[in-house]
């Protein structure tokens, strides 16, 4: 006969004992179904609900709990280090109220329904709901809680930014500009109060920064936020450019054996063809056609390396300028040059510009090329338009007052650049007067090369070393000797750089450490063979793409800040997918985010500018009261190759691998609609006005769009794009992708496709930080296809309405205690 298994029982229940006992589970085997119930009415628990009018214990269900303001409602309590089994019990000792007083209450089970963490995060505005009684039912056993958190994150607002609050207050007066800036003429300038003199000029000018609906800076509000240790701090003029941005390294020139090439010596040197001739000759890159001008009448122009167009000559209100490096360019950056020098060059602007030996050339990370390596830095000019030098110029009636030429090719042999960036601060001679010396240097520029080293040189002044007679209309060859300073790592090589004063830069290497030199000895003295580093510390694992200053004086142990001294702060971007802050007093670096990405330092947003998973551009806040915080700026098509800030003004530049260069607003207004009052007693009638006044947008600008043909192997460059408006999405929106795609599709919007030819990409963009707040709003750009661009990118008031009247009121420039006025914008 088949054996018999002994029959289970179930484990005694203390809610039997107690009276709550079910008749209907008392002989069933496997775990026990009896759902626990108060066992008086006071529990003694410090979580027990209050009482009913009738002595009923009135608990709200999870769905009553949404509809109570309870400022701590989305805090969860923590439950104290208890058992599992007491947590469990605790959970589930919460009944529902009975909807009729005439119910006996020992007749029915109540229960609380649970909500997950994430529904509860995503709670709407409260709504009264009524509580429905239970009948007593036979319920499944209930769920482990899950463990809950020590905090609970604010949920995102679509309609609510966090406001940039300044690190480093300048107290000093500043400058800014009395009537719009223009190309090559002298800027009206007038002395006012800083951004940061006060809080309530810190709420003034940055609520009217968000008022700017334009690509670039308005002009009115402009400012210089640099921050550099060797700026005068205090004292009569300190409001000064020439104050704030000195002229440095005046001792330092042009070492000897530099020598001006002809054009075949200097072929070796020059972007090339990927192939060469027959004979083994290098052949010259080759032309980039493009159509350029309005959508529907696009002109044909074939460039050849170092020519340019002015975008005048196809629109009529065109203000930009093209021009063919030969190859694609990785590096590019604007020359400083001092206040009181400009006029005596009728306000030029010099760009330097890196681009690769061959279109096909791609550089490997950590691999070094043998030394020595042919390669070029190209410096252009944008100068005024000559008469006379183009016999086209009489046909074009339209022809803009200005040019952009390459004024000098620098022929070097540390093999091509990654990243060059010129000393921050002006270091070139004097312009005016006798000649110190010949030739003069035009400044300190200093590159991470393929050779794995960082070299820095000292480039000569393009006037002087021109021979007498030579046609200006070509750059002129300059080969230069050794550089002023080159430094090396064994087994690990130089990739990217930056400059936090004109004495301390930072190297990131391909090793992911980072290493700071303070190098104003070795300029100085020309002894550049013991130069090592005063901090080496292991950050990354992979190599550093980006690196970032954040430009602030260190503070003392009371809060004040000591102006003498450098930075501390580096942010960093590597290929490891971590982007981190280091303070270089201590040896390791803190994780901000982690994903790849570059990086920037921006005064206005108080924080890095880094990059965001699913190519979305982020500012991270450094201020001690929202550090870590962010919001992001905008979401490009494509992955994002280089993003730029300014000292003047809070637009960003971006450049991405679609082939687009795009800029926004970065202090753009916390809350959409919105408008600038002042304190006082508002009367009906400017109610009425400040209801009326419509949202404010968040705008993205595209400056133009680089395309290509795969048929025909010609580019297309758009240019004059609407803005576009950007949506401000929560963390509980983004899971819903496949929605906003079909909505981008029906409302007709572009869509992302991860699709671009790699010539289209916008590898570097730049804003002029080197020449005053003339010449802030011009944006140098560069693609990979060779063809450069400089903008001159000006903002607007959304209506074309001043906030705050007027200017002066805005700075506090003359009293305003008397002003009752409401000013939309």
């Amino acid at each position: 006969m088949p054996r018999e298994l002994r029959p289970r029982k179930p484990p005694t229940s203390y809610a039997v004992f107690a009276g709550y006992g079910n008749e209907d589970h008392g002989n069933v085997a496997g775990p026990s179904k009896v759902h626990l119930m108060d066992e008086e009415d006071n529990s003694g628990s410090e979580f027990e609900p209050d009482k009913g009018p009738r002595g009923s214990k009135k608990v709200p269900s999870s769905n009553e709990d949404e509809d109570v303001e309870d400022p701590e409602s989305e805090v969860e309590e923590t439950p104290t280090k208890r058992s599992r089994k007491t947590t469990r019990t605790s959970r589930a000792r919460k009944p529902r109220a009975p909807t009729s007083s005439t119910t006996d209450p020992s007749s029915s089970l109540m229960f609380a329904s649970s909500k997950t963490r994430k529904e509860q995060s995503r709670r709407l505005p409260p709504k009264v709901q009524q509580v429905t009684r239970v009948p007593s039912v036979s319920m499944p056993p209930l769920l482990a809680p899950r463990a809950a958190k020590m905090y609970a994150l604010p949920s995102p607002s679509a309609h609510h930014r966090h406001r940039a609050i300044p690190v480093f207050l300048r107290k000093d007066m500043v400058e800014r500009l009395d009537e719009p800036p223009s190309l090559f003429k002298e800027p009206r300038i007038v002395p006012t109060n800083s951004m940061t003199a006060d809080h309530s000029l810190i709420d003034r000018v940055s609520k009217a920064w968000g008022f700017n609906v334009g690509a670039g800076p308005v002009w009115q509000i402009m400012e210089d936020r640099s921050c550099y240790k060797e700026s005068i701090g205090s004292g009569a003029g300190s409001e000064k450019e020439s104050s704030r941005r000195p002229r440095v390294y005046q001792n330092v020139s042009v070492r000897p054996g530099w020598e001006v090439l002809s054009n075949e010596d200097a072929l070796k040197y020059l972007p090339t063809d990927s192939v060469m001739t027959e004979d083994g000759q290098f052949k010259p890159p080759p032309q980039v056609n493009c159509y350029v001008g309005p959508h529907d009448r696009q002109t044909r122009v074939a460039f050849n390396m170092f020519d340019s167009v002015s975008t005048s000559e196809y629109f009529e209100d065109g203000t930009g300028y093209i021009f063919n490096a030969g190859s694609p360019t990785w590096g590019i950056d604007w020359c400083p040059i001092y206040q009181a020098d400009r006029p005596a060059r009728q306000f030029r602007h010099y760009l330097a510009v890196a681009p690769f030996p061959t279109r096909s050339h791609a550089p490997a990370i950590g691999v070094k090329v043998p030394h020595p390596s042919p390669a070029c830095v190209q410096i252009w000019t944008l100068k005024p338009r000559t008469r006379g030098e183009n016999a086209m110029d009489e046909d074009r009636p339209r022809c803009d007052p200005a040019e952009i030429r390459c004024e000098m090719v620098l022929c070097l042999d540390s093999g091509p650049a990654q990243e060059i960036k010129w000393c921050p601060l002006p270091t070139h001679d004097q312009w005016e007067g006798a000649r110190p010396r010949n030739p003069r240097k035009i400044g300190i520029l200093a590159g991470t090369f393929e050779d794995g080293s960082l070299s820095i040189y000292v480039a000569p002044d393009p006037v002087d070393v021109r021979p007498p007679g030579d046609n200006t209309a070509h750059p002129v060859f300059v080969k230069l000797p050794e550089p002023v300073l080159r430094i090396e790592h064994e087994g690990t090589s130089c990739w990217s750089l930056d400059w936090a004063n004109s004495e301390v830069l930072v190297v990131g290497l391909t090793n992911g450490c980072l290493a700071v030199y303070n190098v104003k000895h070795a300029l100085d003295s020309g002894e550049a063979l013991h130069v090592f580093p005063t901090h080496f510390i292991a950050v990354h694992q992979s190599a550093i793409r980006a690196l970032a200053w954040i430009r602030v004086p260190p503070t003392d142990g009371s809060g004040v800040p000591n102006l003498s001294e450098d930075p501390t702060v580096i942010a960093s971007g590597g290929y490891d997918g971590v982007e981190c802050l280091t303070d270089i007093r201590e040896p390791h670096g803190n994780v901000v985010n982690r994903t790849r990405g570059t990086a920037a330092y921006s005064a206005f947003a108080t924080g890095p500018i880094m990059i965001d998973h699913d190519n979305t551009v982020k500012s991270y806040s450094v201020s001690p009261s929202m550090l870590g915080r962010g919001h992001v700026l905008m979401e490009p098509d494509g992955p994002v190759w280089s993003v730029s800030v300014s000292d003047y003004h809070p637009q960003l530049a971006v450049g991405s691998a679609d082939g687009s260069c795009t800029t926004t607003n970065t202090l753009r207004s916390t809350r959409r609609g919105g408008t600038v009052v002042r304190p006082m007693q508002l009367t009906v009638q400017m109610l009425d006005k400040l209801t009326s006044i419509q949202s404010q947008p968040f705008l993205v600008h595209k400056i133009f769009q680089l395309d290509y043909s795969r048929k025909t192997g010609d580019f297309r460059m758009l240019d004059h794009f609407l803005p576009q408006e950007t949506q401000e999405r929560s963390t509980n929106t983004k899971g819903k992708a496949q929605e906003e795609k079909e909505d981008a599709e029906a409302s007709g919007r572009s869509t992302s496709t991860g699709v671009w030819p790699p010539d289209i990409g916008v590898t570097r963009v730049a804003w002029n930080n080197g020449n005053g707040l003339g010449g802030a709003p011009l944006l140098a750009s560069a693609t990979a296809s060779g063809l450069c661009r400089v903008d001159w990118v000006m903002g607007r008031w959304i209506k074309d309405k001043t906030p705050y009247v007027s200017v002066p009121k805005m700075r506090k420039e003359v009293d305003v205690a008397s002003d009752e006025s409401v000013e939309e914008a």
